[in-house]
């Protein structure tokens, strides 16, 4: 990739905060306050693989935190605390946990799924000028000016698995689309759709169905009547992946299949095949993938984060198990930086430079155009397929570098779906 192997990593905010103000670790001693960081998430049921692995993993971050003695911030030391309120992605139990985590808590940051449940607490954090983040940057706004993407900007980064199928693949013409019937199904939809445009395959046919259907192979059928080369799902929930997944290995689909998540593919290939399965191509990796170990990468050691996040919580990775740790990774830099862990202060340190150190290598913050304000941080985003039966890397593609090329046909997608945020708002 045209950059040096690393061989010891302490770059990013982890590797600064153990080393205090260049001390060794040892002598930093226990720390003497607590610093409180929320998560309003889906805990529990349907959506809760993009909640509850995060909280996981933000559970190993803090631990790599406080088992060092804490973390140093305007020369008072903390030791990091997450406090978790099972939303179970629902408005009103979100609304409820924000009250609680802010007003009983008093937590100095938290961070959300986003989706369905962002509306029924925007008034109450705004209000509070509490610090928030997004796993879905469709949330901002400008009448949302606390509220940030710093890692995962859904569903934008689908471009690049896109591009890069084109690429790869140039005899690949006619695409269906499949996808959920809410918020996080048409705006993957609609990118999609883009991008397949940029690259010259056509959309012959494409289905929303309710997360709750029971209607997979029917639905599965229809499409394939049409005859895709490729068949693409949108953002949906893990079992609704699967389904669909397995009814294209039972109907014999021999295309190629593009899917924004693809969470526990360990279990779909038993499902399915190997052979059935390679080739498949996705947007999150995982973490013990060898690309992870290049010096733009800022997230510390990731191949060990990811072996003890298997042997913690074996068979729980999913898209979002290093998300909300990345977050914290840019949470704690900016807090260091401000010299302060208050939520305003945090977040002018975040923004004070346009550029910052997103986990998949150097990226600015942005997003008016699409979102209302420039409270995205955007960049790089991996490319990956199955090979072997693994998850690999094939590629870190500029999201940036496509809209730049493409906005207009995006924006178009988006206003005939009515997801542009002055739209949704």
């Amino acid at each position: 990739m045209g950059v040096t192997r690393r061989k010891f990593i302490f770059t990013s905010a982890i590797g600064s905060a153990l080393l205090g103000a260049g001390l060794p670790t040892s002598v930093l001693g226990a720390a003497q306050k607590t610093v409180k960081i929320g998560i309003l998430a889906p805990l529990s049921g349907a959506t809760s693989d993009w909640g509850r692995p995060g909280f996981y993993g933000c559970q190993i971050w803090g631990d790599t935190i406080n088992k060092a003695g804490g973390v140093t911030i305007g020369g008072d030391n903390y030791r990091i605390e997450f406090v978790p309120f099972d939303n179970e992605y629902k408005p009103s139990k979100a609304l409820t946990g924000i009250k609680k985590l802010v007003d009983v808590d008093e937590v100095k940051f938290v961070m959300t799924l986003g989706g369905n449940t962002w509306p029924a607490i925007k008034r109450f954090a705004t209000s509070k000028q509490m610090l928030t983040s997004s796993m879905m940057p469709s949330d901002l706004s400008p009448d949302s000016p606390y509220h940030i993407a710093p890692c995962e900007t859904h569903p934008i980064y689908n471009v690049t698995g896109a591009q890069w199928m084109a690429e790869q693949f140039p005899g690949l013409k006619r695409a269906v689309i499949c996808t959920q019937n809410d918020t996080n199904g048409l705006p993957s939809a609609a990118t999609y759709k883009a991008a397949f445009g940029a690259e010259g395959i056509d959309v012959i046919d494409q289905h929303y169905f309710d997360p709750d259907t029971n209607d997979i192979p029917s639905i599965v059928s229809a499409l394939l009547a049409k005859n895709p080369d490729v068949f693409c799902l949108g953002t949906c929930f893990k079992e609704n992946v699967h389904q669909i997944i397995g009814q294209l290995y039972q109907q014999g689909f021999e295309g190629k299949i593009i899917s924004c998540t693809l969470d526990n593919y360990q279990a779909l290939i038993k499902k399915t095949s190997k052979e059935f399965m390679e080739g498949v191509i996705f947007q999150f990796p995982d973490f013990d993938d060898p690309a992870l170990n290049w010096d733009f990468v800022n997230f510390n050691k990731p191949n060990e984060f990811y072996q003890e996040f298997i042997k913690r919580h074996p068979d729980s990775w999913s898209a979002v198990a290093w998300e909300y740790a990345a977050v914290m990774e840019i949470w704690l830099a900016s807090a260091k930086r401000a010299k302060s862990v208050e939520p305003m202060d945090v977040l002018n340190a975040m923004k004070r430079n346009p550029t910052a150190p997103h986990i998949f290598g150097a990226a600015r913050w942005w997003g008016t155009e699409l979102w209302g304000n420039d409270n995205a941080l955007v960049g790089n985003w991996p490319v990956v397929t199955i090979q072997d039966g693994r998850a690999r890397i094939v590629k870190f593609g500029s999201v940036i570098d496509w809209w730049s090329d493409h906005s207009k046909l995006l924006i178009k997608h988006m206003e005939s779906m009515n997801q542009m945020w002055y739209q949704l708002s």
